[in-house]
């Protein structure tokens, strides 16, 4: 139901929505790498091994917090699958790949990616 909404809803460009997610969860990526190393430094005592230009730490948090929270609780199993297996990953991985390793029908996958596209981008308030 909600996949459909996303077509019904004036003004809305399904294809601009996809991009302004795909475009989050790639810096999502990026800032969890950066918060793991910035742990790492700190446990071993080592923190400013690279120089920092923008002091951000608390807003990339919160962002990687917001966006893990949306992943979880906005999404079922299923589209969490979709989602981290088709753009959490650090290699392209093609729909058809994510679909058969998850054993749906082409209809259903792309129902569940636009659903899950639509819920994720409405959680994190693109949309």
């Amino acid at each position: 139901m909600g996949a459909e909404q996303l077509c019904l809803l004036p003004g809305i460009d399904e294809k601009q929505v996809r991009n302004a997610l795909i475009k989050e969860l790639k810096v999502y990526r990026a800032l969890k790498v950066k918060e793991e190393n910035r742990k790492e430094q700190e446990a071993n005592g080592a923190t400013g091994l690279f120089p920092s230009l923008r002091n951000q730490e608390v807003l990339n948090e919160l962002k990687v917090r917001q966006i893990e929270r949306a992943l979880e609780n906005s999404l079922d199993e299923v589209e969490q699958d979709i989602i981290r297996m088709k753009y959490l990953t650090s290699r392209v991985v093609k729909d058809l790949e994510v679909c058969e390793e998850l054993g749906l029908k082409k209809d259903r996958y792309y129902k569940l990616k636009k659903q899950a596209t639509f819920n994720l981008s409405t959680a994190l308030g693109i949309i």
